[in-house]
């Protein structure tokens, strides 16, 4: 049968799907689909995935996507990132009997055209393509009609540019999105800013929408669909049980913890750790369920009428969005020029060290990064990197080298034996009859140094 394209792939394929969870790399596998589906999610999308990697490995296929199916899973769209529009297209034929729709990952908006064009002349499932916002509303716009007129069925808007991420994320634009909603004739998703059901509707009724994608908010409260703001470890067990029938890799499971935990781990950083060391899935259950515990003393401690902490609208254990601070306008006018990192190493502590960094000095408490403190290296007396302890020259292995094979020189402290290796040449030389020679010696001698053991430099 011709394949559904626009409004009619959009109600009868996707069921008019208004709830949509969105692609997140190591975030959106099976099992967390099958959660948010029960919690009114009515769309999911695959995480992404590299289009290159999944023509040429098999096993990326497997891991990816043929064994992360199930008949619950539907409908399902999944998405690649490609630069080549011929590999795009060999990505997208290898997955389409396990999706509804092929979705193309253009978060930094550039001329994709022809990718789009030559998977909807190719493929037996619809096209759709998801993009960022160009900080001009008209552009932005031509780009969608773009993307329309080369073939895309439903198109994704997030209302941040290329450049809001992380800290730099700010609020989504919907001016954005209502624009291109009433400038195309395909259905169109918005993406940014959703936190709660009430902020699905809202951005509906804004912009025009037919539907909405959730990221960072689902993360933190899979039950978001359902306007509900469950406890957390109701959802953490849930998907825990969820993982044990569909096995994912430990490190999404972690994750997942994470962010449902988060507000928790904040209040007993002790856990937070136990959490990062596991390496099990039910170690991850162990410290799912001691953070349960110390909730529920929390709650047993709780005084009538007491409110929350903080900025939060719930208490710690109950599910409910992390939001990120805006972008900060530049201090260095009121630090005197110098960086946050800077100002943070003066304060001192462990607060100017970086995450990874903090990791490490929490398995090895001596260990410290403050260049001040650190040993002060010898220098090779050539080339100023770190000379051998025990080198004969007081030069680093690289220079020694050199120096030992031009002098036909030992140096035990790098392992570089060439006058040793010469004199058992010679030794074995003189006791076969007929190769005896005039004793010569120096690394251009016949039969001498350099053929024997010139090839200690490979």
């Amino acid at each position: 049968m011709p394949k559904l394209q626009g409004f009619e792939f959009w109600s009868r394929t996707l069921g008019g799907a208004r709830h949509v969870v969105a692609p997140m790399v190591d975030q959106s596998e099976l099992a967390w689909r099958l959660l948010s589906r029960r919690h009114g999610a009515q769309l999911c999308y695959t995480p992404m995935l590299h289009a290159q990697v999944f023509v040429r490995d098999a096993n990326y296929r497997k891991e990816n996507l043929y064994c992360e199916v199930c008949p619950e899973d539907r409908p399902l769209i999944v998405q690649f990132c490609a630069n080549d529009p011929e590999v795009f297209v060999q990505a997208a034929l290898l997955a389409q009997d396990y999706c509804d729709a092929i979705d193309l990952n253009l978060g930094c908006p550039q001329m994709i055209a022809k990718r789009v064009l030559l998977a909807h002349e190719k493929l037996s499932v619809p096209v759709t393509c998801k993009i960022r916002v160009f900080p001009e509303i008209d552009k932005t716009v031509r780009y969608a009609q773009m993307l329309e007129k080369a073939g895309c069925q439903l198109l994704t808007v997030h209302g941040r540019t290329k450049e809001q991420k992380g800290p730099l994320s700010g609020a989504a634009s919907w001016e954005h999105i209502k624009a291109v909603r009433k400038a195309v004739a395909i259905p169109v998703f918005a993406n940014g800013n959703i936190q709660c059901l009430q902020d699905v509707e809202r951005c509906i009724q804004d912009t025009g929408v037919q539907g909405v994608m959730s990221a960072e908010g689902n993360l933190h409260n899979p039950a978001l669909f359902e306007g509900r703001s469950p406890a957390v470890w109701e959802l953490a067990e849930e998907y825990l049980d969820i993982v044990r029938q569909h096995p994912c890799p430990l490190s999404c499971v972690r994750a997942h913890l994470f962010k449902l935990w988060h507000h928790t781990l904040q209040v007993h950083q002790q856990l937070r750790e136990e959490l990062a060391r596991v390496k099990t899935l039910e170690g991850i259950a162990a410290v799912s369920q001691a953070l349960k515990l110390r909730c529920q003393e929390d709650m047993s401690r709780q005084e009538e009428g007491a409110r929350p902490t903080g900025d939060l609208p719930f208490f710690h254990w109950i599910c409910q969005p992390c939001v990120r601070p805006g972008p900060k306008e530049s201090t260095k006018e009121s630090s005197g020029g110098r960086s946050k990192r800077a100002l943070e190493e003066e304060e001192g502590g462990t607060d100017g060290l970086s995450k990874n960094k903090q990791k490490k000095q929490l398995r090895n408490p001596h260990k410290t990064f403050n260049p001040s403190l650190k040993p002060k290296y010898a220098k090779c007396d050539q080339c100023g990197n770190p000379k051998g302890n025990r080198c004969v020259f007081n030069l680093c292995r690289g220079c020694c080298k050199k120096r030992a094979f031009r002098e036909t020189a030992d140096c035990p402290g790098h392992g570089l034996l060439f006058k040793t290796k010469l004199e058992k040449s010679l030794t074995w030389k003189g006791t076969q009859p007929g190769l005896q020679e005039p004793p010569q010696t120096g690394p251009g001698a016949p039969g001498g140094f350099s053929e024997v053991v010139g090839s200690a430099l490979a």
